[in-house]
């Protein structure tokens, strides 16, 4: 066999094999002239571009001997069949409306194809209205599937998530409204590819916000384990979250952001700014548990990647404590208290990296680490907050300010001075808040007592939660994000130096 340009492709990233009619070029002639007798076959492969994006590309093999080419496809084929953790069947939700409304013409044009190529059956479903995705997954027949991909940005992801994990409890009768609950880890692969506002999950797992490199993770089978953190109020269930969970600052501009829909994407930009001017802070008592399993520390250079050494390492401790103390043990360690006042409370799964923000709300985050990075912004000034901001766009050490506290934990609780007032007293103390409230802001002569907690882009309605984080509840067609070449090495070397 004669290679028609040279190429190394591991079997891991071929996409398929097919038999091939060969027009070869004449030197003579210059002219396309099929071969008398052509007997080639194409290899379809994975081609890695700039910027962490993926392309499928080919190459073309030829022989003279027909026996020796069917020899040749056969047994490139018999080594993709080995390969059995790549997806044969999957479950598609594409929400019409997503991607500024072309979400379902850029899956039939340039992911189904792919899917066809690779040889992998589809069922899809056109979600219809909010939660149709969510209700149909306790409906279907799940374990048919290898996977569930969802068409849209963060919010179907979220969608597609809740309905997975609700519909593995509901299977194995785990109740969710209980916090201490240990919820039974999801054995199917998730996916999301674009488009929404920030698809921070697509740029923090593999590093780009596009379908055609997500349709090929998926193709050639990659995972990544995830953590999820349930949020809870009064023993009963509200959300999970696997990307930001934020109050304050973050929770007023989606509070305010909601009311601006018809202002597309801009109402992100004109509620930051506003938020930003009003300077609102809030009253309350963080209370949380340090993840004492976690190697490393939120202010460390390590970052997630490929084959997260420190994912690996806090996962296998995690499980070990838990199997010698059990989670009676988890209750009674240590918590921590901090009271004060807060312009942000910020707690990531995840590095929340976006375009606007190439490294995220926290650098460090790890994915599949069993903890969250719990980020805490307390009173200050204007300028000193725009500081802290700006630092989000660049390679500064954002939390490198006297008034920003990081702390990496597995669970957490918060509680607002005006919910503690009034359980002390509803009616007395409730109208000394607000009148110290107005008299900290007599610029704006605001009424708002309290924030609102933003959920993976969605609000919450209570400001008192419990949070705990559960250590790779479910699984991405993704790999992490790769290192280019030249830091790979000496990545791992430092990493395994360091953290030894």
């Amino acid at each position: 066999c004669v290679c028609t340009e040279n190429s190394f492709v591991p079997t891991s990233e071929i996409i398929a094999v097919e038999e091939t009619e060969l027009y070869k070029k004449q030197r003579n002639s210059g002219k396309w002239q099929k071969m008398g007798k052509p007997h080639a076959f194409t290899v379809y492969y994975v081609k890695k571009a700039r910027n962490h994006r993926w392309r499928c590309s080919d190459v073309t093999f030829w022989c003279v001997d027909e026996h020796l080419c069917n020899q040749w496809i056969q047994a490139l084929k018999e080594l993709l069949e080995k390969q059995k953790y790549r997806p044969k069947q999957l479950l598609v939700y594409i929400n019409p409306y997503g991607g500024k409304r072309q979400g379902k013409r850029i899956y039939e044009q340039k992911v189904a194809p792919l899917f066809s190529l690779a040889s992998i059956s589809t069922d899809v479903v056109i979600t219809e209205h909010a939660n149709h995705a969510k209700d149909n997954l306790f409906e279907v027949n799940i374990n048919k599937y290898d996977g569930v991909v969802c068409v849209g940005g963060d919010g179907m992801f979220s969608e597609v998530m809740h309905g997975l994990i609700g519909r593995m409890q509901k299977d194995s009768g785990i109740d969710q409204n209980n916090p201490k609950a240990p919820l039974v880890q999801c054995n199917i692969c998730l996916v999301v590819y674009f488009s929404g506002s920030t698809d921070c999950i697509c740029y923090s797992t593999i590093g780009i916000s596009d379908p055609v490199t997500s349709a090929l993770h998926i193709i050639v089978g990659d995972c990544q384990p995830l953590d999820v953190s349930s949020v809870h109020h009064n023993n009963t269930f509200l959300k999970y979250c696997v990307s930001l969970l934020g109050y304050g600052f973050y929770g007023d501009i989606l509070k305010d952001s909601e009311k601006k829909r018809w202002m597309g994407p801009m109402r992100y930009d004109y509620s930051g700014f506003k938020t930003f001017l009003t300077h609102h802070y809030y009253e309350g008592t963080i209370s949380f548990q340090p993840a004492k399993h976690t190697l490393g520390s939120p202010r460390d250079k390590y970052t997630c990647r490929t084959g997260c050494y420190i994912c690996k390492k806090s996962e296998q401790k995690l499980a070990q404590q838990q199997k010698q103390c059990g989670l009676k043990h988890e209750e009674e360690e240590e918590w921590k208290v901090i009271k004060g006042k807060f312009l942000a409370i910020n707690a990531v799964n995840m590095s929340c990296a976006c375009p606007r923000s190439p490294k995220g709300l926290s650098p460090a985050a790890h994915l599949a680490d069993g903890s969250a990075d719990l980020i805490l912004v307390r009173k200050c000034s204007r300028f000193d907050f725009l500081r802290y901001l700006v630092r989000h766009t660049n390679q500064d050490d954002q939390f490198d300010f006297s008034f920003v506290d990081v702390h990496r934990v597995k669970s957490f609780q918060f509680t607002s001075k005006l919910s503690e007032d009034n359980e002390s007293n509803v009616t007395d103390m409730g109208k000394k808040r607000f009148g110290q409230f107005c008299r900290d802001h007599p610029a704006c002569c605001c009424n708002i007592a309290n924030s609102t907690w933003n959920c993976d882009g969605e609000t919450l309605e209570s400001s008192a939660i419990e949070v705990r984080v559960h250590c790779q509840l479910v699984k991405l067609f993704a790999r992490g994000i790769e290192e280019t070449c030249k830091d790979e090495a000496a990545y791992r070397q430092s990493s395994v130096e360091q953290l030894l």
